[in-house]
């Protein structure tokens, strides 16, 4: 009997170790999900962030002369940008880190109606007016992402006629 119960000490203190090993590793995974789901709700308001900033600038075009001269001339990103753009600009680089390294572009192109069907790229059907094509792309990168790491962005296109 004095054999029996030599050959059984300490047999409960390594289960007692492995089943606190196991608890740990469970434990380990659940903070590490914890972390990556932090992570990208993070990365999920800067998206969110984005495209409010878009739709506002989209808004601002519908209720202005939605004329293309006109829109180009206060909503465009080239050539130092149009007034109105340059007021949005302030408002993406206070919203998305890092959108001061990659600025936010708004490009305008003017879409004629129906060229393929009527043959003319110069002149609209009559009684259809041309439309403006808006592309706004925006980049930002979340404070603490690597260097090496492409920076997130986001691309907008709608058209104001």
């Amino acid at each position: 009997m004095l054999n029996h119960r030599r050959s059984q000490s300490g047999v409960l203190l390594l289960e007692v170790l492995i089943a606190l090993l196991i608890f740990s590793l469970g434990v380990l995974g659940l903070v590490g999900l914890q972390a990556n789901a932090i992570k990208q709700s993070g990365q999920s308001k800067y998206r969110i962030d984005a495209t409010l900033l878009a739709n506002e600038l989209i808004g601002q075009m519908w209720v202005a002369d939605r004329n293309y001269t006109t829109l180009n001339a206060a909503f465009t990103s080239t050539s130092g940008g149009g007034p109105s753009y340059r007021a949005w600009k302030t408002k993406v680089l206070a919203a998305l880190p890092g959108a001061d390294t990659y600025p936010p572009t708004v490009i305008l192109t003017q879409v004629n109606p129906l060229n393929a069907i009527v043959g003319n790229t110069t002149v609209a059907p009559v009684g259809l007016t041309p439309s403006t094509r808006v592309t706004i792309t925006m980049q930002w990168k979340a404070p603490g992402e690597p260097s090496g790491d492409p920076a997130h962005s986001f691309v907008l296109t709608n058209e104001i006629k």
